[in-house]
């Protein structure tokens, strides 16, 4: 007999407060990339207590990664992701602190009700999201091997059901020059902060060039070492993205092209090295559509896509690439209010309205699982799509 979705939100519900304050705990004390030892401590207490299950923590070789699975039955696994970690400065400015708390009451409705599922569901908890790639290191840890489907939800100032996520990598570049008194004898130096400069307006220039979608973007990380001195060594790091693993690749070829050009005019030596990104979203609009029609039974109306909002870059692209996924987006603020990175989304994430939203999320992401395990064609659809795309 089909499970009763009334009793997944029911149990969501009953869940709320100690959600909220899940969320609210790890919002006030945030951790950055692979230094969330409290907020996984805390979910994988809430988890245990909540549900009796075991947590596996590490996971993956990870030390702040977690994972929990309902007891092992025939049919097939979906995974219910978990974000934690927060940003310098600003904390939990993109609502991780929403995502892990909207992800355990998903897992824990489902978990209550696991003897009636024709399948298995984990709760993956990835560390590192904002430029670790805690998620790309579990995939090469194989946590995701035998996993048919993943789904995690993401704060926004709208309800999008797949947006896209740009393919990415960071590039440092260190350029090695010959000092000298800047004053006194200019003429002896070779600027490395010069090529550093030229680097900048070299990208610039070649804009007219990047397709739709494409951003680089760059700062100065070492301008030199005193103002009389002309300067010997000089460093800058730029983020490049792409819409696409194929563009990003034709891009980031040009951003180095410029570096190694800047240093050739101004005799300088410039070092690259590369810290590889994440892939492009690959969105499963069989399964987004399935969500979206859950946040509707629970009285949301999202919007497919909005071509009008830019994209960033998230390691649940990689996911995507590995089995079928969705990275849906739903609003804690009213639309142009505040969007991710901001100070003011940061309040948002611990608002009244971000925990109201992470509960619905909960309850959509349980709907959407409960739909995957018992409508076979229904995942056999997403996986063809996946296969397709």
């Amino acid at each position: 007999m089909p499970l009763d979705r009334a009793s997944l939100d029911q149990t969501v519900d009953e869940l709320a407060p100690v959600l909220t304050d899940l969320a609210r705990r790890i919002h006030e004390n945030p951790e950055l990339r692979y230094e969330e030892h409290q907020a996984s401590a805390w979910i994988a207490e809430t988890l245990a207590k909540a549900s009796g299950l075991e947590v596996e923590r590490p996971t993956g070789g990870l030390a702040t990664a977690l994972r929990a699975a309902t007891a092992r039955a025939p049919g097939p696994t979906i995974a219910i992701i978990a974000e934690y970690d927060a940003l310098p400065e600003i904390g939990h400015a993109c609502g991780h602190n929403l995502i892990a708390a909207g992800a355990v009451g998903a897992f824990l409705a489902l978990a209550k009700h696991a003897s009636s599922l024709p399948g298995n569901v984990q709760i993956i908890g990835t560390p590192a999201e904002e430029g670790g790639g805690g998620k790309i290191r579990l995939i090469d840890a194989k946590v995701f091997d035998g996993i048919d489907a993943a789904m995690m939800y993401h704060p926004f100032d709208r309800d999008l059901l797949a947006h896209p996520a740009l393919a990415s990598v960071w590039i440092e570049m260190s350029f090695r020059g010959v000092p000298s008194h800047a004053a006194m004898a200019p003429w002896v130096g070779k600027s490395a902060l010069t090529a550093c400069m030229e680097t900048f307006r070299l990208i610039d220039g070649q804009r007219v060039h990047f397709r739709d979608g494409v951003r680089v973007h760059g700062f100065i990380t070492n301008g030199g070492q005193a103002v009389n001195i002309i300067p010997e060594a000089a460093a800058c790091e730029f983020s490049v993205r792409a819409p696409n693993v194929a563009e990003l690749a034709r891009i980031r070829e040009i951003v180095e092209r410029c570096a190694q050009g800047a240093a050739m005019a101004c005799g300088v030596e410039v070092e690259l090295s590369t810290r590889e990104g994440y892939r492009d979203m690959q969105n499963n609009m069989t399964m987004a559509r399935r969500f979206g029609n859950a946040l509707e039974a629970l009285g949301r109306r999202p919007r497919d896509r909005d071509e009008n909002v830019g994209a960033g870059s998230t390691d649940m692209g990689d996911v995507s690439h590995v089995v079928p996924s969705i990275h849906p987006y739903l609003a804690i603020c009213d639309e142009g209010e505040s969007t991710c990175h901001e100070h003011r989304f940061a309040a948002c994430a611990r608002s009244e309205r971000g925990f109201d939203t992470m509960l619905v999320a909960a309850k959509a992401m349980a709907r959407t699982v409960v739909d995957l395990l018992e409508d076979e064609s229904l995942l056999s659809a997403a996986k063809k799509e996946f296969e397709q795309t």
